[in-house]
């Protein structure tokens, strides 16, 4: 009897020592280091999504990619909460209603400049009065309404988002909605190609960055959010056009599965979709996995922010 007793109880260590790890990332999203970790998928919800949003189905996806930059290494699998996308980037419309109704004046406003790239001068430099309104400066014409804004630093984003009741996206929501909610293995939100039938999909750099931009998609910058149709999911603009905050510090994917809570603190914000600026040459940050970072308090006339709400 004592022999069966301990024969059972070395079966069930056995077990647990083998039982894949999860670990709780943020609310609504657990990390593990493979799928089979996860006995099983959220919940489906049916809820109607609020105007201009999206619903994200819960899921478990991949994140990072095993032939992506280091940053996207390792990959890791999370198990994600539904919860609602805005459909496109916040516009310039939009900020500047949140503008008017509080007096908010963003990071470049008080600093007196934004980051700026010059095609002329193939680089960066900070021009004086370069704010979300004039992302390139006074001298240059104003950002159209219906283009996503810029020049908004992270925390800029953050007070639009508070104001709207809702939140930034995690790095990983936002990299299971460019999965489409469903684990898609596409290069991108809408597929693997960047032009179909000789039609450009994105806004992206068009040549060599940045000695030459062709510009055959059309836009030097930033281009009308939604311009370049929807995501299986029913997105705009995932790929390219501008970056996005996210609401995570700088982090290693190998962490978050080794039992290490997410950092609360850093140097940097996560940036997830790529931009007008990126070439697969030297940037191909507008694929699903791609990663990018800045402090918080930096405005750049190629970063912009989209929102999402939890689910209740």
């Amino acid at each position: 009897m004592r022999l069966s007793i301990l024969c059972l109880f070395a079966g069930v260590l056995a077990a647990c020592e083998s039982a894949p790890s999860t670990y709780s990332y943020a609310p609504g999203i657990e990390t593990a280091a493979t799928p089979d970790a996860f006995a099983t998928s959220p919940s489906p919800v049916s809820v109607a999504a609020p105007a201009g949003m999206v619903l994200v189905p819960g899921g478990v996806t991949q994140i990072g990619s095993a032939e992506g930059l280091d940053a996207e290494k390792p990959v890791i699998w999370a198990r994600i909460a539904p919860f609602f996308i805005d459909e496109s980037p916040v516009t310039v419309a939009e900020f500047r209603k949140f503008v008017q109704a509080t007096g908010y004046k963003t990071q470049a406003e008080t600093f007196g400049d934004g980051g700026v790239f010059s095609e002329e001068n193939r680089g960066w430099t900070l021009v004086k009065g370069a704010c979300w309104h004039h992302p390139q400066g006074p001298d240059a014409p104003p950002a159209p309404d219906n283009h996503p804004v810029t020049q908004v630093s992270w925390n800029d984003a953050t007070a639009y988002a508070t104001w709207a009741k809702k939140r930034l996206p995690s790095e990983l929501e936002w990299e299971h909605a460019a999965r489409n909610g469903r684990n898609d293995q596409t290069l991108y939100s809408f597929g693997n190609d960047l032009v179909e039938n000789g039609k450009p999909r994105a806004n992206t750099w068009n040549g060599i960055f940045p000695e030459k931009n062709a510009n055959t998609d059309g836009f030097r910058t930033t281009s009308p959010v939604g311009y370049f149709g929807k995501t299986p999911l029913g997105l705009t603009d995932m790929t390219g056009n501008v970056w996005e905050w996210c609401t995570d510090w700088r982090m290693n994917y190998g962490d978050l599965v080794a039992g290490k809570p997410a950092p609360t603190s850093g140097d940097e914000k996560a940036m997830r979709g790529g931009s007008f600026l990126c070439e697969p040459s030297w940037c191909h940050g507008y694929r699903v996995s791609g990663r990018s970072f800045s402090t918080p308090e930096t405005g750049l006339m190629h970063v912009g922010f989209r929102c999402v709400r939890s689910v209740q």
